[in-house]
Order: structure tokens, then C-alpha cells, then sequence
């Protein structure tokens, strides 16, 4: 997965809003004011991309014990938060998965008027 691809499927998804709320590089991107993908803009230039993923607590140890490529979130709560070394053992798919869910785990902790408001963004 290259840059563009990884910026062009988190963005569209319903709601999806970028950010550099700690610095020039590390693009964040969020539903509802909440952080659920984040990638410093640097290590894709250098060719060593990772994003930084919400997961479920107990998914996150198993998929780090399954790919070398998953390691505890770098710089956040390791419980809740899984760093992807991209184009690593982890393919494309299983990272859209990846994204997903963690779209998905930070959507549903959004209020029901937040959530409501994105759903009605048609």
C-alpha cells in the first residue's frame, strides 16, 4: 500500500476528517473529533510507513502474536492501540480490515447524536 491509498480509503469513509493537531507530520485522521488512524508523513517518505490503529483490547495481542508487522501502539495506550508496519507481513487487505475496525470500535464510542449526525451525512 502506498500513501495514497492508505490516505484515499481512510478519508472515505462517512464522516473522516484529517488533522495535524501535534506537529507538520503525523497526519490524524478522526470521526467525530475522536482519533481512530495515524501515520507520520516523515517515515513514508523514507520508505518505513506504519499507522498507528484503535483495536479491541483482546484482538490486539492476538494479531501481535500472528504478524511481526502489529506491535504495541508507538506513543499511545498499548492496551488499545496497535502500530501496522505497512507492506510488512501484514497485507493490504487485512490493514483495510484493521482500519475498519478501528473506525468502526471509535464511531460506537461516540454518542448516539454524534453518530446520528455522521449517518445523516448521507
Amino acid at each position: 500500500m502506498n500513501l495514497e491509498e492508505f490516505y484515499e480509503y481512510c478519508i472515505s469513509k462517512k464522516g473522516v476528517t484529517e488533522h495535524f493537531p501535534f506537529d507538520q507530520d503525523t497526519l490524524v485522521f478522526k470521526i467525530g473529533g475522536k482519533m481512530f488512524a495515524l501515520s507520520s508523513l516523515k517515515q513514508w517518505e523514507i520508505g518505513n510507513p506504519s499507522v498507528n490503529l484503535k483495536c479491541n483490547p483482546d484482538l490486539a495481542k492476538e494479531w501481535r502474536i500472528q504478524f511481526e508487522g502489529i506491535q504495541p501502539g508507538f506513543h499511545m495506550n498499548k492496551k488499545h492501540w496497535n502500530t501496522v508496519t505497512i507492506n510488512s507481513d501484514v497485507s493490504d487487505a487485512f490493514l483495510k480490515e484493521m482500519i475498519e475496525q478501528s473506525y468502526v470500535l471509535v464511531f460506537s464510542s461516540l454518542t448516539k447524536k454524534d453518530q446520528n449526525e455522521i449517518v445523516a451525512l448521507g
